[in-house]
């Protein structure tokens, strides 16, 4: 198996504001199952008001074991990856990182974006790892499967925490992101770029923010995601653009736009990728869908089940970002002869060009040691 696709759909309760997710799914290892039942009593779901209550955020501090994540994946163009946080408060409905929260007992739900694990010793962990005679630089993707930029980076300050030790030792480091509070960290990453350091992804699904609000709650507006193009660009720094994902009917419409758009405020290439519903997603979408559109919700799944060979995922490589079929192609051939036309590159390969010839490797505990021994002169 490759999908929760014959994993039953709960009744669609109502949205929350400023949640992405409907409501909190159990998770494919939680073994206790929940049900809804009617006592005859009113549910608090059909208040109104109290179903329009925020769901409070809890970030939970972790000492990581492990901070570096390494991939042999040929759909992306890179192989190493570093995620300061777990769970995202972004709240993205699509997220395909979401099912992660199931290895935690969690929801892919409500939790995945209100249950957030930071790990505070992130910084620590890196440098100890390229302390290490056998590390080799290659270029770090940072914010991959949840964004490191998320609401409570603010206070934590994690991912800035990380980027000074990678301007530190010179190590290159590729950025993916859909907040504008990457432009707090302009001065390590422009000084980075100059040396062919650094590099920034911004992620911009469409122009429509009424859209954007409920697909993405708590993520940068579109408007103001294509300023945080502009001023990264200004700044020296290589800002490319994904356009993901890209959901029939809901902001397919928008590609040229986006792309348009995108061009106009700086950005040095773009690319795509079709919406991906692995595992819990496939439901949680499903009830986003007939929640926000429920008059276009069968003509969106056929569409996406025609890109994915009858399925609602397939998870190959080589088709699961872009999907196959004639949709597929369609949306291939509108973004390339787009993109041709607008003079933009069309290829997310600004992470392998990055420079690590200038690493220059922590010293570990034990090379201070002898450092200390040799000023002692006992060596």
């Amino acid at each position: 198996m490759d999908d929760a696709n014959e994993q039953p759909i709960p009744s669609v309760p109502h949205p929350r504001k400023g949640r992405g997710a409907i409501s909190n799914l159990q998770g494919r290892y939680q073994h206790d199952v929940r049900e809804r039942f009617d006592d005859g009593w009113p549910a608090i779901e059909e208040d109104g008001d109290r179903a329009k209550t925020a769901w409070k955020t809890l970030v939970i501090e972790e000492h990581a074991k492990s901070i570096l994540t390494r991939n042999g994946s040929p759909d992306i163009p890179f192989s190493v990856s570093l995620n300061p946080y777990r769970g995202c408060e972004h709240g993205c409905i699509y997220c395909f990182a979401r099912p992660t929260h199931s290895y935690l007992g969690l929801s892919p739900g409500l939790d995945f974006e209100s249950r957030i694990y930071a790990k505070v010793n992130a910084a620590e962990l890196l440098t100890e790892e390229m302390a290490k005679p056998s590390y080799k630089p290659e270029p770090i993707a940072l914010g991959v499967n949840t964004d490191a930029y998320q609401p409570c980076e603010r206070e934590r300050r994690l991912t800035r925490r990380v980027l000074e030790v990678l301007h530190r030792y010179e190590h290159p480091v590729g950025l993916i992101t859909k907040s504008s509070l990457i432009e707090r960290d302009i001065d390590l990453l422009s000084a980075m770029a100059a040396k062919r350091q650094a590099a920034v992804a911004i992620t911009i699904t469409t122009l429509d923010p009424a859209i954007a609000r409920t697909l993405e709650p708590r993520a940068a507006a579109p408007a103001r995601r294509l300023r945080t193009v502009r001023t990264l660009t200004n700044a020296g720094i290589p800002v490319s653009v994904s356009i993901a994902p890209v959901i029939p009917f809901i902001t397919e419409p928008d590609l040229e736009r986006v792309l348009a758009a995108v061009v106009d405020a700086g950005a040095i290439s773009a690319s795509y990728i079709v919406l991906r519903l692995p595992w819990e997603v496939s439901p949680l979408f499903e009830q986003w869908l007939q929640a926000h559109f429920p008059q276009r919700a069968q003509r969106v799944l056929n569409r996406v089940r025609e890109m994915r060979g009858g399925k609602n995922y397939d998870a190959r490589f080589g088709t699961r970002m872009r999907g196959e079929g004639v949709w597929a192609d369609l949306i291939r051939q509108r973004f390339e002869k787009a993109a041709g036309r607008l003079g933009i590159g069309t290829r997310m390969g600004r992470f392998v060009a990055l420079d690590g010839s200038r690493f220059r490797r922590p010293s570990s505990a034990g090379d201070q040691l002898h450092g200390n021994l040799q000023q002692l002169d006992l060596f």
